[in-house]
C-alpha cells in the first residue's frame, strides 16, 4: 500500500520502494494487490502498468532511461509549487457540508474539513498527462488489482477506483481525483460525481484490505511515523501534530488487519527523514534530499527491524 504525501511523500516512497525491492528481492508490482492514495495512486498507477522501480528512481534522479516510457513530467515544476494558487471564494462543497450534518459517524475529521474548505484552482493536467505516458486513455492499469482510493467531495463517502463494485473510471481520471488536494486543487468529475484526495479518509486506507485475508500487507506511509524529530519552528511544530493525528488513524487500522491475522509492515519517515521533509510535503526543493534520505534509511529499518511495525529512521 502507498500513501498520501505530496511531492516529498513520492520522494521518499520511492526511496523506500527501492529499498524495499533490494532486501526482499522481488518486484512491489508483482505483489496481489496494488493501493494508492493520492501520491501513492500515481505510484500504484505505475507499477500496476508494469513499470518498474528502477525507473521511477532514473526518474527522480533526472536520469533519462531509454528503456523506460516518456516521462516528460517534472516533479520540481508540475506540482504547482510548494504553495497553491488562491482558491475560489465560499464553502467548497455544501452537500459534503449537508452530508456531514445529517451523518456525522460516516465522515471522518478531514473529510468534513474538506468540504469546509474553499474549492480549489490548482491543475492536475500533469499528473493526466504523467498516467498517460503508461496507460492508454481510458483504460485501467494491467495489474488485475490496482485500487486507487478516491473521496467523493459531496458525500464524503471513500471509493476504491478499480475495485468490484466502485464506479467506472479511468485509470487517469481517478489518480487526478486522488491527488486532489481540497482546497488547493479543483475536484475531478467522474461519472457524474466529483472526487477529491483519498487522503481526507485515510493516510493509506490499510483497512481495505481486511476482506482479502492476504498473507502479508506492506505500507510505505509518509505521512505518518513512528519516531519524531524536535522541529523548532512553529510550522514544523504544527505539521508533527498533525502527523501524530493521522499515525493514531493509520495504527487503528493496522491493529484491525493484523488482529484477522495478515501480518503488517509498516514504513513511515523517521527523525532523519522528517529533517529532510521539513514542514511542507510539497516543497520541491527538498526533493532530492528526501529520496537519497529515504533510501539509506528504509534499507536500514528494514534490516534492522523483524516486528509488524516497522519505522523508518
Amino acid at each position: 500500500m502507498l500513501g498520501a504525501g505530496g511531492v516529498l511523500g513520492a520522494a521518499w516512497t520511492i526511496g523506500a520502494l527501492a529499498a524495499l525491492q533490494e532486501q526482499r528481492g522481488t518486484e512491489p508490482s508483482d505483489s496481489e494487490v496494488l493501493i494508492g492514495t493520492s501520491a501513492g495512486s500515481v505510484l500504484a498507477a505505475f507499477l500496476g502498468c508494469g513499470v518498474g522501480v528502477g525507473v521511477l528512481l532514473d526518474h527522480q534522479r533526472g536520469i533519462v532511461n531509454a528503456e523506460a516510457p516518456d516521462i516528460s513530467y517534472d516533479p520540481d515544476v508540475d506540482g504547482g509549487g510548494a504553495l497553491p494558487p488562491l482558491p475560489r471564494p465560499g464553502i467548497g462543497s455544501a452537500r459534503g457540508v449537508l452530508s456531514t450534518v445529517r451523518r456525522p459517524w460516516k465522515v471522518t475529521p478531514m473529510g468534513a474539513l474538506s468540504a469546509v474548505l474553499p474549492q480549489g484552482r490548482g491543475s492536475l493536467a500533469p499528473i493526466g498527462t504523467l498516467v498517460d505516458a503508461v496507460c492508454p486513455k481510458g483504460a485501467w492499469a494491467g495489474h488485475p488489482q490496482t485500487w486507487v482510493v478516491a473521496m467523493d467531495y459531496d458525500s464524503g463517502r471513500r471509493v476504491a477506483f478499480g475495485r468490484d463494485g466502485a464506479p467506472h473510471s479511468s485509470l487517469r481520471d481517478a489518480v487526478m481525483a486522488s491527488c486532489a488536494i481540497p482546497g488547493w486543487y479543483a475536484p475531478v468529475p467522474i461519472g457524474g460525481r466529483r472526487y477529491v484526495d483519498g487522503g481526507a479518509c485515510s493516510p493509506t486506507s490499510l483497512d481495505l484490505v481486511l476482506p482479502l485475508e492476504l498473507d502479508e500487507v506492506v505500507v510505505l506511509s509518509p505521512m505518518t511515523s513512528l519516531e519524531y524529530d524536535s522541529p523548532t519552528t512553529v510550522a514544523g511544530k504544527l505539521e508533527r501534530r498533525f502527523r501524530r493525528i493521522v499515525t493514531k488513524r493509520l495504527l487503528g487500522e493496522a491493529k484491525k488487519v493484523a488482529a484477522a491475522g495478515t501480518k503488517v509492515t509498516l514504513l513511515g519517515p523517521g527523525p532523519e527523514d522528517l529533517a529532510a521533509i521539513g514542514s511542507n510535503l510539497m516543497d520541491p526543493r527538498r526533493r532530492a534530499q528526501v529520496l537519497e534520505t529515504s533510501l539509506r534509511t528504509s534499507a536500514s529499518a528494514l534490516r534492522a527491524s523483524s516486528a509488524p511495525y516497522a519505522a523508518a529512521g
